[in-house]
């Protein structure tokens, strides 16, 4: 395909308009006058040269709007009212659905609203600016369009282009909505209602597959889908459009229907794809390009698919400038010029295979390419599958997303019948589950980035020009592959894990974590780090497929963010925190634990020491002197878990519990400066554990620390210089293997 002139105006435009966006959005409104006056100034000057003014005009325009919008917040009642932290009645719409989340206080709902009425004392305002709502309850009351009266504290929003956060402290529903919504609900609830005959994983799928509705889907499918690179397909994009249109134009194009028939036809079945699967980036992306695409039909020409692309990032930026910046948005655009750039000459240099086959490997591996980057700034991981499982859950996507909304249309007329394509559509969503279970349970399915994101833009450059030229070379690319999936599959490291494992400090970067097995495949796991993906490596290597017992010692993130990782893939039995809290994972039971209990996990035993009985719940600054501090007893040798306790804390425990002798310490918050010299000696440990990260800006652990523990004669093993440490028992005596 060659590219027009107009594809060579329409790009760079397209991408200064980009870069515009997301710098304004997070700048002060006068900023975006400034922008405004030189674009015009530049469009006034070279009005003569498109390829100059047509940029320029379109810097103006999203620019102004931009601007428009910065400074009509920042002047907004709402914006004033949340500054002074007021509590107010309103009017708000629902935005977009609302969506279940777990914070550390529970699980909640986020709402994003457009506030039109707010009553503060005696003052009433008519606004139109918008917010984020949180509230307590099930997401199922918040549909898109929805009018609410509400009461609600405000507070500062983190964006420029809302004016307040809602915490909601009542509300209640006081309109519908326009028809269009309501309607497109009746078509969501119908494709919910074709699958429901199955309550499993699959069938929970459907509807985000064919409508983006991926509320029945559980945290653990969703951290799958992130590992295996397939979370586009919970996003309802370009991909889905092409499959509805598809069958709609050619189903049209066999009964004998004219182009207007055909015109008007896609064009109806691009607002109902928005209506029913809701404006999100990705969604507004596809369908400008759509619509650019139909255009393109209506006066006789075929449009280039980079110039639709154009044409729809302006588009859309100039309506609403900050989705420069939402990773929905983001990802829909990298991924499609990827596939519009890349996939077409990539499938052409595997002419070798057979041209479905080429067409299979090329598209998810230009999409995966050009998404690099901003994957990895998302999720801190790299996935080494995406390509495998992208390639192998190919064939399921279109029944599944035809079928899944056949069901749900049928369902709404004659619900018996709805079971047929309903079934179709989860045997073929049981493919795609279970493609992402089996990828993320690979002991290499992901790698963690550790570096900033856009190192790896040079790095995918690098790749795409080693894989343009393996391409043609069958042998070596067949040889590649099965190097790639033999580093995936990680055939077992001899030694490790290591036999008679009394504990394991799990090298997490600048965190905690730590391991005590209990049987065999079975652990307790006392913290999980900061970010999911170490924790999960470390359980793999380990061979921990249940977690008997996950305690958290206190809420700070270098101790729990890390927690969809430990549960990934794995049961958890109880989850135990102290009075600081600590995320709401999915587990059997609960329990919060304090001083003087005590806890039997298989033939182990921990005697929880800290904190005090009359503990209560604790803010943000004194968390660490509430860590839960325990003593396990395994294989008949001692460790002592002291969570982040400062010098205070730890003199506390000692008056508390005067003997708290240990082979094993957990040296308190990383080995920080702030620690009592006497608890090494009251402890009298053989081998301290420090969970550390290289490099880290706090000074872990700290040359003091260090110089106790040297001084007591401890044998000190860090996990920012040793990796992953697991202390084992060799002859009735410890040991200590490093990896």
């Amino acid at each position: 395909m060659t590219a027009s002139r107009s594809d060579l105006r329409v790009v760079p435009a397209a991408v200064a308009v980009w870069g515009t966006a997301a710098a304004l959005s997070h700048l002060r409104p006068w900023w975006a006058f400034v922008v405004v006056a030189a674009a015009a100034l530049v469009g006034a000057c070279g009005w003569r040269r498109p390829a100059l003014a047509f940029p320029a005009a379109c810097l103006v325009l999203v620019a102004a709007c931009c601007g428009w919008r910065a400074a009509a917040v920042e002047a907004s009642p709402v914006t004033r009212l949340a500054e002074r932290g007021a509590v107010v009645r309103a009017e708000v719409v629902v935005r977009e659905d609302g969506r279940a989340y777990d914070g550390r206080a529970g699980p909640g709902v986020v709402v994003p609203v457009t506030v039109r009425i707010v009553e503060s004392g005696e003052r009433t305002w008519r606004v139109r600016v918008r917010a984020t709502a949180f509230v307590d309850g099930s997401p199922d009351a918040f549909v898109t369009g929805t009018r609410l009266a509400v009461r609600a504290d405000l507070e500062p929003a983190d964006g420029t282009d809302e004016a307040a956060v809602l915490r909601l402290l009542d509300w209640r529903v006081i309109g519908g909505g326009p028809w269009w919504w309501r309607s497109s609900e009746v078509v969501r609830d119908g494709i919910r209602g074709g699958v429901d005959h199955r309550d499993d994983q699959p069938a929970a799928l459907v509807p985000a597959l064919v409508a983006g509705d991926d509320a029945r889907l559980s945290e653990q499918t969703k951290q799958e889908f992130t590992r295996t690179g397939l979370t586009h397909l919970l996003a309802v994009s370009g991909a889905n459009l092409t499959i509805v249109l598809g069958v709609v134009l050619l189903g049209l194009r066999a009964a004998g229907a004219s182009r207007r028939v055909l015109l008007l036809a896609g064009a109806l079945t691009v607002v109902a794809f928005v209506l029913v699967a809701r404006p999100e980036p990705s969604v507004q992306r596809a369908a400008v390009m759509g619509s650019v695409a139909l255009a393109g039909l209506l006066v006789g020409r075929t449009g280039a698919g980079l110039r639709a692309l154009a044409w729809a990032v302006i588009v859309l930026l100039v309506l609403d400038p900050w989705l420069a910046a939402r990773p929905g948005f983001v990802l829909s655009v990298c991924a499609t010029a990827g596939i519009i750039v890349l996939a077409p000459p990539l499938a052409r240099r595997l002419a070798w295979l057979p041209e479905p086959a080429a067409q299979a490997v090329a598209v998810p591996v230009a999409a995966h390419l050009a998404c690099l980057p901003v994957v990895a700034s998302l999720s801190g991981e790299v996935s080494l599958v995406a390509v495998f499982a992208n390639v192998v859950v190919a064939p399921a996507v279109a029944p599944a997303t035809v079928a899944g909304l056949a069901a749900g249309l049928i369902d709404l007329v004659v619900p018996a019948v709805a079971v047929v394509p309903g079934t179709v559509a989860w045997a073929s969503a049981w493919v795609i589950v279970e493609v992402a279970r089996v990828g993320a349970a690979a002991p290499g399915a992901a790698i963690t980035w550790p570096w900033p994101a856009w190192t790896l833009v040079p790095v995918a450059a690098v790749t795409g020009v080693v894989l343009w030229h393996l391409a043609r070379r069958p042998a070596l690319a067949v040889g590649v592959t099965l190097g790639l999936l033999v580093a995936v599959l990680r055939p077992p490291t001899p030694g490790w894990p290591p036999e008679d494992v009394v504990v394991v400090a799990c090298d997490v970067g600048q965190g905690d974590a730590f391991v005590v097995p209990t049987a065999p495949g079975e652990a307790i796991v006392i913290d999980v780090g900061e970010e999911p993906a170490p924790i999960d490596r470390c359980l793999t290597e380990l061979g921990i497929d249940r977690i008997a017992l996950l305690l958290f010692t206190h809420g700070d993130a270098d101790h729990v963010d890390g927690w969809r990782g430990a549960v990934r893939g794995r049961r958890v039995d109880v989850l135990a925190d102290g009075p600081s809290g600590g995320p709401a994972v999915p587990a059997g039971r609960r329990v919060r634990l304090v001083s003087g209990g005590h806890v039997t996990v298989g033939a182990v035993g921990l005697e929880v020491l800290w904190p005090r009985r009359d503990a209560d719940r604790v803010p943000a600054e004194v968390r660490n002197d509430a860590s839960v501090v325990v003593r396990a007893t395994v294989r008949g040798h001692r460790v002592l878990f002291t969570g982040d306790l400062g010098e205070e804390a730890q003199r506390g425990l000692a008056r508390l519990h005067p003997d708290l002798a240990a082979d094993v310490l957990k040296v308190a918050h990383h080995g920080s400066a702030d620690h009592w010299p006497e608890l090494v000696e009251r402890v009298g440990p053989s081998v301290a554990l420090i969970g550390v990260g290289a490099e880290n800006p706090h000074g872990h652990p700290a040359p003091a620390a260090l110089s106790t523990l040297s001084d007591a004669g401890v044998a000190v093993w860090r996990t920012d210089r040793s990796g992953t440490v697991a202390v084992v028992e060799r002859d009735g005596a410890l040991a200590v293997s490093a990896r």
